[in-house]
């Protein structure tokens, strides 16, 4: 079996800037001998899934926002520079980098965290426009919409480490 320390070491970045999830998944025994995509995601999104609102939402406010200050500061996560770069969000227009900017601060201001989409296979375009579609839900369905794109993030991130089944 997988030490502890190991375990959050490869696994503690999947939730966002949240190893505590890594953490209280080990702890709590859902890590077996297998190692596999399936095993690990189910594992960490019954812990990310059981944390208390607060903590979720916590996962939810680490998440960077897209194309924004952290991005053009290079001070992102590695996962999520390769994710945002792959999706074209590295090479924007001004008007463009604009819209997102605008889009971002007004998304926080009315949900208290940033936009989360799963990048992987979208353009800009697409982005833009699950953005522009999803600011006028409300906040409970996009705060579920938030949580499940979280666990997207988090099965790409497991499937570029782990072999599937």
């Amino acid at each position: 079996m997988i030490a502890r320390d190991e375990f959050i070491s490869r696994f503690g970045g999947v939730f966002e800037h949240s190893p505590f999830i890594a953490e209280r998944a080990y702890d709590d025994g859902f890590v077996g001998e297998t190692l596999d995509v399936d095993r690990v995601h189910t594992a960490l999104v019954a812990i990310f899934r059981a944390a208390s609102p607060e903590e979720r939402l916590g996962v939810l406010r680490a998440h960077p926002d897209l194309a924004g200050r952290l991005a053009i500061a290079g001070d992102l996560t590695d996962d999520s520079k390769k994710e945002q770069a792959g999706a074209g969000l590295d090479r924007l227009s001004a008007q463009e980098h604009q819209r997102f900017t605008e889009l971002n601060s007004a998304y926080v201001e009315k949900f208290g965290f940033p936009f989360i989409i799963a990048v992987k296979g979208l353009d800009k375009r697409a982005i833009l426009a699950a953005f522009e579609k999803r600011i006028d839900n409300g906040r409970d369905e996009e705060f579920e919409t938030a949580t499940a794109q979280v666990e997207r993030i988090a099965l790409l991130r497991l499937e570029a480490l782990l072999p599937t089944r």
